[in-house]
């Protein structure tokens, strides 16, 4: 599932973004300035950002800076309430993608979205299909060779987030925050249970294989032909 991050200080707009863009099947998280975007980033990647730029602390081009020092390639939505042409310029001098004026029209900011994300290569699909394997995130149900394999909501999460970035490795703590919230009280090495679990359920399908970044965590390999 493509996750956006929006950071907008203005309450009621963030979360009407959020909501608009969960309704669309995009997973979205609200922030309201750049310190606790930061901090939302480093648990966890996200596929794009919407962010104001007239922010208390660090405005919006400031973010969209150390962003882009970062992540030279996430795609940046400015939603601002500066219209004149310097800011724009200063916008899109620092990286950002695309810059919309508020007040904002809901539909223009949902195409200017699946714009961006068609533009860097990232599909909203609601399946996700890796060989002989097909993950249905509406369901929550995993096929091989049209076989279901019984999965708990939490091993399917898992599984489809690493299939999702394949080759990208993901930490336990990362896993942990996402999937069992900050406030959990188990041990980071639940993940390497999980992922036991997962192994010996998917050891008959060759499309992929999830494997150990020893003293980091986890990775999804892609194989191609199953092999």
């Amino acid at each position: 599932m493509v996750k956006i991050l929006v950071v907008e200080d203005d309450v009621r707009l963030n979360r009407l973004v959020c909501r608009l863009l969960s309704d669309q099947g995009y997973q979205s998280i609200g922030c309201g300035n750049a310190a606790e975007a930061f901090d939302a980033m480093e648990h966890e990647p996200f596929d794009m950002i919407i962010t104001d730029v007239m922010m208390p602390g660090m405005d919006g081009f400031e973010f969209a800076d150390a962003v882009r020092q970062q992540d030279r390639e996430v795609p940046i939505l400015f939603m601002t309430a500066l219209d004149d042409m310097a800011s724009k310029r200063k916008g899109f001098r620092i990286g950002i993608d695309d810059y919309m004026v508020k007040p904002i029209e809901l539909d223009e900011l949902l195409l200017r979205v699946e714009a961006l994300l068609r533009r860097a290569g990232i599909a909203n699909s609601k399946r996700l299909c890796v060989g002989n394997l097909v993950m249905d995130s509406e369901e929550r149900i995993a096929y091989v060779d049209e076989e279901e394999v019984p999965l708990t909501v939490r091993e399917f999460d898992i599984l489809y987030k690493l299939l999702s970035y394949p080759k990208k490795t993901f930490t336990r703590a990362q896993l942990m925050d996402e999937f069992w919230g900050y406030e959990t009280e188990s041990d980071s090495r639940t993940v390497d249970v999980y992922i036991t679990r997962l192994r010996n359920k998917f050891k008959a399908c060759t499309a992929f294989e999830i494997v150990t970044v020893h003293g980091l965590g986890y990775k999804a390999v892609l194989h191609e032909n199953g092999k």
